[in-house]
């Protein structure tokens, strides 16, 4: 009886995948044409004959070299993205609502600086002055998922994020039909991007050098 994980492994040598995923696809075709084999071999067919019709099942080893790699790669790109990016900042971003839902209701009322009629910009300062926790437990648990430095920021930044393409659609669309950017719509971009922004990265831009530089220490200790 062949060696079917060796057969695989042959015709499979130039899989880029690391060593543990390497080994469970040769596992898993070798034990699909092992029981493609035996089939064969129940139904009378000699032994050199079963060989040849189960590798036969493969037409071009390197087409299918080619798919095992790009699936398993684009398996790990988008696992990645949601435990890096999308979990962390789906976590951040219900938190800083959590706390503005707690504010509005059982804090102190915002501060509002009147600018003419009728604009005003309102700041939270108590939600303010919460956020950068928010920003900081999302910068940490995308670093622990082993996210990069832009997913780490994005994740503590995620809360102001909808606001944010909510006027990157929103002023192309004024200039086009005529409207421009008024003192009101500039004062709630102040209030729930600029501002709160900036709170998120007070706890989020600390939280990503810490995590960086330990890294590199432990790198440099361990080297």
């Amino acid at each position: 009886m062949p060696d079917w994980q060796e057969l695989v492994r042959q015709r499979l040598s130039g899989l880029a995948l690391n060593a543990a995923e390497r080994d469970d696809v040769h596992a898993e075709l070798a034990a699909h044409l092992e029981e493609t084999y035996e089939a064969l071999l129940r139904e009378g067919t000699s032994e050199p004959d079963a060989i040849h019709r189960a590798l036969s099942q493969v037409t071009d080893w390197n087409d299918l070299q080619r798919k095992i790699y790009a699936a398993r790669t684009r398996k790990d790109t988008m696992t990645n993205r949601v435990t890096q990016l999308w979990l962390p900042g789906f976590l951040t971003f219900t938190l800083s609502m959590g706390l503005l839902e707690l504010v509005q209701k059982f804090g102190r009322g915002p501060i509002i600086i009147h600018l003419g009629h009728p604009p005003i910009l309102m700041l939270y300062t108590n939600w303010l002055l919460a956020l950068p926790l928010a920003g900081a437990i999302g910068a940490y648990l995308s670093h622990r998922a082993g996210g990069s430095d832009r997913m780490v920021l994005a994740s503590s930044l995620f809360p102001v994020l909808p606001f944010v393409v909510v006027f990157l659609i929103a002023i192309p669309v004024g200039l086009v039909i005529g409207h421009r950017l008024t003192l009101a719509g500039f004062l709630t971009l102040i209030g729930w991007v600029l501002v709160p922004g900036v709170a998120l990265l007070v706890g989020g831009l600390p939280t990503r050098f810490y995590f960086s530089r330990r890294s590199a220490s432990r790198g440099i200790t361990v080297g």
